[in-house]
C-alpha cells in the first residue's frame, strides 16, 4: 500500500521538546517506520521550516519525508499555520503526479484540511487509460481536539477561531477517524460525528529503544523525579514542583526533579518562558536547588534518563494520549498520572502507576511519598508496565490498528464509487 502522511508542522525529523515539537512527532515518525517495516511505501509531507532542509529525505526503506513550501521556510508556530494550508495541499498535488497514494493518513485538524483540500481538488486523478480514478480516502487522527482545549485553557487558547467549525468539518468529511483512547471517542461524538467511522488506535512505544536493561544516568541526590515534555502550561510540571516543597515537609528532601523539554539541547533554560515561569515557582516553593533543566534532549539519551528516575510524573490539566508515560512504563519506570484523557487508558491505577486528580500538588506528593517510601511496590508498577507495553503498546500493534482502519476507509471510497457510477448508469 503506498500511504500519504500529513503532518504540517510536526516533522518526524524534528528534535523534541520545542514549543510544537512532542508526541505528534514521535508518533508520526514511529508509525511511518513501523508501517514501512510491514512492506508499506509511506511519504510524509510535511511544511519547510528551515531552508537548510532537502526536498526529499529518505528515512529508511520504504519511508521518506518530503519538505512543502508552505508559507516562509522559517519557524512558524502551529497556530498560525492555517492560511498556508492550501498550499500544503498544492505541493501534495504536485508530488502527487508522478504516484498516486492508496490512501492519505492526516495528522491534526490543520492537516485533514490540507488533505481534503489535496483529494477534491483535482480528484479523482485521470488514470493511465484517460477514465477518472477512484477518490482518495482519507483518515484522520486529531492528536488534540480544540473543544478539550478551550475547556481547559479557556481565553489561553491560542487556536485560529476559525478552528472552532473547521476541525468538526473535517471530522464529518474525511472517510475514517483513527483516535487514541475511549475518552476522544465520546468527545468526538458530542462534537457531532458519527462514532461507527471511528476506530481507536493508541499511540505506541519503541520497546527496542525504551527497556529496563542499560546505561543508567548517575543521579545527583537519592531519589529522581522525571518530568518529560513540551514546556507549556497545561503540562502542570509547576505542580510537581510544588509536591517537592510537600514532600521535604514531609521529611522526604532529597529529591532532585530533572525536567527535560523546552529549548534546544545546552541551550539557556532562561530563554524559555515557561522555563522562567517554572524557576521563579521553584523559588517561591523554596525548591530551586533541587530543580534541573534540561531543556530538549536526543532520543538516544531518553532511556538512560527514564531508567535513572524513581517515579516519572505526567500531571497535565488534560491530554489526549501522551507518549511520555508508555516510554517510563517500557523501561519499568512507576508513572504518576493525572487521570485525564488517554493517561487514564495507558496508566492503570494501582498495576502500572498511580492516579491523582488533575490540579492537586498534594495529591502528586502523597502518590509520589508512596513510591520513595515504598521500593517493592515501586518495582512492582514499574514490571507491570513494562508487561503492558509489551502487550498493548508496541508501535507493531500500531501499525496493524491503523492497516485495518486504512482498509476501512478503503472499502468505504470504493463503495460511494461503485455507488455513484450505478446511479449514473441508470439515470
Amino acid at each position: 500500500m503506498k500511504i500519504a502522511m500529513v503532518s504540517e508542522h510536526a516533522s518526524p525529523l524534528a528534535a523534541l521538546g520545542g514549543v510544537d515539537a512532542g508526541g505528534q512527532n514521535v508518533h508520526v515518525a514511529a508509525l511511518s517506520a513501523a508501517l514501512a517495516r510491514r512492506g508499506h511505501r509511506v511519504t510524509v509531507y510535511t511544511r519547510r521550516d528551515s531552508t537548510k532542509l532537502a526536498a526529499r529525505v529518505k528515512v529508511m526503506r520504504g519511508f521518506e519525508v518530503v519538505h512543502v513550501d508552505a508559507g516562509p521556510p522559517c519557524h512558524v508556530p502551529k497556530d498560525e499555520l492555517l492560511p498556508y494550508m492550501g498550499e500544503l495541499a498544492e505541493g501534495m498535488v504536485r508530488d502527487w503526479a508522478a504516484g498516486v497514494p492508496d490512501i492519505v493518513h492526516a495528522h491534526f485538524w490543520m492537516s485533514g484540511l490540507a488533505a481534503l483540500k489535496a483529494v477534491h481538488r483535482e480528484f479523482a486523478f485521470q488514470g493511465a487509460d484517460g477514465t477518472r480514478g477512484t477518490p482518495l480516502p482519507v483518515v484522520q487522527t486529531f492528536h488534540a481536539l480544540g473543544t478539550v482545549k478551550r475547556r481547559y485553557q479557556g481565553s489561553s487558547d491560542t487556536s485560529p477561531v476559525e478552528r472552532r467549525h473547521l476541525e468538526p468539518l473535517v471530522g464529518r468529511s474525511v472517510d475514517r477517524i483513527l483516535a487514541t483512547c475511549p475518552d476522544e471517542v465520546l468527545e468526538l461524538k458530542a462534537m457531532g460525528i458519527d462514532p461507527l467511522k471511528v476506530s481507536v488506535a493508541p499511540c505506541g512505544v519503541d520497546l527496542a529503544r525504551f527497556t529496563p536493561e542499560g546505561e543508567v544516568e548517575a543521579r545527583n541526590r537519592s531519589h529522581r523525579i522525571l518530568s518529560v515534555g513540551r514546556l507549556v502550561p497545561r503540562k502542570g510540571v509547576d505542580l510537581v514542583i510544588q509536591s517537592l516543597s510537600i514532600l521535604r515537609d514531609s521529611g522526604i528532601g532529597d529529591v532532585e526533579l530533572v525536567i527535560a523539554g523546552g529549548g534546544a539541547e545546552g541551550e539557556d533554560s532562561a530563554m524559555d518562558p515557561e522555563a522562567r515561569r517554572l524557576q521563579d515557582a521553584a523559588e517561591r516553593y523554596g525548591v530551586r536547588d533541587q530543580v534541573t533543566f534540561r531543556g530538549q534532549m536526543s532520543r538516544d539519551a531518553m532511556p538512560a534518563l527514564f531508567r535513572s528516575a524513581d517515579v516519572v510524573a505526567c500531571t497535565p490539566w488534560y491530554e489526549p494520549f501522551g507518549i511520555v508515560p508508555l516510554e517510563a512504563m517500557a523501561c519499568g519506570i512507576p508513572v504518576v498520572a493525572a487521570a485525564v484523557g488517554g493517561l487514564q487508558d495507558s496508566v492503570v491505577h494501582g498495576e502500572t502507576g498511580l492516579h491523582v486528580p488533575p490540579k492537586d500538588p498534594q495529591a502528586i506528593a502523597s502518590a509520589i511519598h508512596s513510591l520513595l517510601t515504598n521500593p517493592a511496590f515501586a518495582r512492582k508498577l514499574g514490571k507491570a508496565g513494562r508487561k503492558r507495553a509489551q502487550s498493548r503498546f508496541s508501535w507493531e500493534l500500531v501499525a496493524a490498528e491503523s492497516e485495518k482502519a486504512y482498509l476501512l476507509a478503503i472499502r468505504k471510497t470504493l463503495g460511494a464509487a461503485e455507488a455513484a457510477v450505478m446511479q449514473g448508469a441508470a439515470s
